[in-house]
């Protein structure tokens, strides 16, 4: 399948894997781009540049088809050295940078001068338009439905995507409720080139995450995730769990008229240990983020296996009942 994005990053299937923290690790990026899709390494889940750097070199040794890097740019009083992991990105050879959080324009320059390739995160259409204004070559516009950072418009992905394909003149990808062969059918039905997956990789044997992480997927349903840190403007959607629940009660009790810093104070605690979920298999020690594609989580393949399903099934829908339906 051809797409605008296949032509872009030099890859055979219309499928990204997002970036995660604390997730895209070499072992779950190389197999994906093995199978064919687009995988991510996260930058700032490695502690410095150097360690990017390494990452970078070991994912290469897993594999020759083209990765990318994903880089957040994270509101912070101590920003990290985003020049530094941008040069480690340059210097590992790669050409295709995914770019999520604030405005990346700022740091667009020094990567245009190596060739990279850019595909900002979106959650809505005047962010996309903004992202496409600045230079960068394509969006992943995320849906209400997404894990983690869904914004705070609130817009699933029936309204966002068709908005986007009417207004945006870039390729963009669909994000958010991306699991299967509907789902990309579906994605390029309203006008996307492809589509990024996040939690769906989760629940795949190279995933490098507990075994509980996975099989918790399995069992969720489209109804066990919650939106906390609402009241902060940070919203994120995460799996139901103990602390989760904790830091609901804290959001309600705290009202919308005390002091924000007191707050994430108070919920701080509960939000920052994501990894000793994903990594130790603690599934209460941490929100972590998943999206309401939990629901849509059946199984834990390979990433090849997985891919080849979506590809193989996809193609069957189209030219069998889609084209079957024009014929009827």
């Amino acid at each position: 399948m051809k797409t605008r994005i296949t032509e872009m990053f030099d890859i055979e299937h219309p499928i990204i894997q997002g970036g995660m923290h604390f997730v895209g690790f070499a072992e779950l990026v190389a197999a994906v781009s093995n199978a064919g899709g687009l995988g991510i390494i996260t930058a700032l889940t490695q502690p410095t540049p150097e360690d990017l750097a390494k990452e970078i070199a070991r994912c290469h040794e897993m594999t020759d088809k083209p990765f990318g890097v994903n880089l957040t740019f994270i509101p912070s009083f101590k920003n990290p050295p985003y020049d530094e992991y941008i040069d480690a990105i340059i210097q590992g050879g790669i050409r295709i940078v995914e770019t999520a959080g604030r405005n990346p324009e700022q740091y667009m320059p020094q990567m245009k001068e190596a060739d990279i390739k850019i595909i900002h995160k979106c959650t809505s259409v005047r962010h996309s338009l903004k992202a496409e204004k600045i230079g960068c070559d394509a969006v992943s516009v995320d849906g209400f439905e997404c894990g983690g950072h869904p914004g705070e418009d609130d817009v699933p992905n029936g309204i966002l995507l068709p908005r986007a394909a009417e207004e945006l003149k870039i390729p963009f990808v669909a994000s958010g409720g991306m699991a299967n062969a509907r789902s990309l059918v579906s994605a390029l039905a309203f006008g996307a080139d492809g589509m990024n997956m996040g939690t769906r990789f989760i629940a795949t044997k190279e995933a490098p995450v507990h075994q509980n992480v996975k099989q918790r997927l399995v069992e969720a349903s489209e109804l066990d995730t919650r939106l906390v840190m609402r009241s902060l403007r940070n919203t994120e959607r995460v799996l139901i769990n103990g602390a989760v629940e904790k830091i609901m009660d804290i959001e309600g009790s705290h009202g919308n008229e005390g002091d924000p810093n007191e707050l994430l104070q108070q919920i701080r605690p509960l939000v920052a240990g994501s990894e000793r979920v994903l990594r130790d298999g603690d599934l209460e020690a941490a929100a972590w983020s998943c999206g309401m594609v939990a629901g849509l989580i059946h199984d834990i393949p390979t990433c090849k296996e997985l891919i080849d399903k979506i590809m193989e099934e996809s193609e069957s829908i189209i030219s069998e009942r889609l084209e079957g339906l024009l014929s009827a």
